[in-house]
């Protein structure tokens, strides 16, 4: 147990950032699936609008440091290029 008042806070902060950035991760999951479904829907004119909305989230997911840019990119790229094969 934390002993020390300046450990007391951090328990505090950490449970409110842990909630922020499971919010964030949510709500780029979200984008991302989005551009999932239409893919398997095969419709690239919508998977091309769902992919254009969800880079800048994957992006913001970077500079906010919840995921690591590699994932990110991986993911962008792979994303991509489903959509461009369709």
């Amino acid at each position: 147990m934390a002993n020390t008042p300046q450990a007391r806070k951090r328990i505090r902060r950490n449970e409110h950032r842990a909630e922020i950035n499971g919010n964030r991760l949510s709500r780029i999951r979200t984008f991302v699936k989005k551009v999932e479904t239409a893919l398997a829907g095969g419709d690239k004119d919508a998977a091309a609008e769902a992919l254009k909305a969800a880079q800048p989230e994957l992006a913001r997911g970077v500079a906010r440091g919840v995921l690591h840019k590699n994932t990110v990119a991986r993911k962008m790229s792979r994303l991509t290029k489903r959509v461009a094969s369709l």
